[in-house]
This record gives C-alpha cells, structure tokens and sequence, in this order.
C-alpha cells in the first residue's frame, strides 16, 4: 500500500468509528439503507405510459380493485395491479403493509396516533388491527436507531 492508501483508509475507519460511537451500529445500518434506497427506482407503468419514480419519494400506495395509486413527493401517479405484487418489490426498501388496501414508506412516518399513521407530508393512514403490531414495532426501531447509543 502506498502512503496515500493508508491515510485513505485511516480516514475512513476514524470516520466509522466516529458515526458508529455517535449513532451506534442501528444507526449505520439505517444510513447505508437510506443510500442504496436513494440511488433506486421504481417502474410505474400504465397502458400509455412509464414512469420512474425514486422509490425514497414514495409516500405510499393505495389500491382500490385492481388500481393502485403511488402518492410521491412530486405527485400522484397510477397504475394496474395487485398490492401484494407492490408490496413484494417494495418491502426490502422499509414499506410495510397498513391495511389491506394500503402499503408506507416507514421512513416517511412522522408519527402515530391511536390507529392513524401520520406521514411527513400530512397525509393520514388508517392502521388496521392485523398490522398494527409490525406498524408500531417498525416505528419504534427507527426512532430509536435516531437517538445516540448509551455506552
């Protein structure tokens, strides 16, 4: 290794540490799925249309039939399908299933009230009583991932 390579790679472990001491390993787990979150995209497609959505923009999806609705950031998008196929592709980005009919972004939950998901944007969820429990689990792991590790 030359001398640069070294001094590169201490930056870096003195960096690692630092965060892991301040957000502990929760929190450097969290960060590095943000990333990889960021840099995805999710397909939208229509009969006369395809759109690319960054999936860390996705609020939510409803469906009512066979038509989902994929509320974003930038807008309100639609689509064809059945949830549970939704629901398959986004579950390894933090989505997780509110009712039936309705599947979150956790990462974009401001908070919880009672059996109503309150999202970042205002928008409210209803959480039915067979989700409630993953709902509320999943909440409480990344709100404490965002407070710094006790040593």
């Amino acid at each position: 290794m030359k001398l640069s390579e070294y001094t590169i790679q201490d930056d870096l472990e003195t960096e690692l540490i630092s965060f892991i001491r301040q957000y502990g390993l929760t929190g450097l787990k969290e960060a590095m799925q943000l990333y990889a979150e960021a840099s995805q995209d999710y397909i939208c497609k229509t009969k006369t249309s395809v759109y690319k959505i960054k999936i860390k923009d996705i609020y939510y999806l409803k469906i009512r039939g066979h038509h989902i609705t994929v509320h974003t950031e930038n807008g309100i998008y639609r689509k064809y399908g059945t949830l549970h196929q939704e629901f398959s592709l986004l579950s390894p980005y933090g989505f997780l299933k509110c009712s039936q009919s309705c599947i979150v972004a956790s990462s974009k939950i401001s908070r919880i009230e009672h059996d109503t998901i309150v999202l970042c944007n205002h928008d409210r969820l209803h959480i039915s009583r067979t989700c409630t429990a993953k709902i509320l689990t999943s909440f409480h792991r990344s709100s404490a991932a965002l407070l710094p590790e006790k040593n």
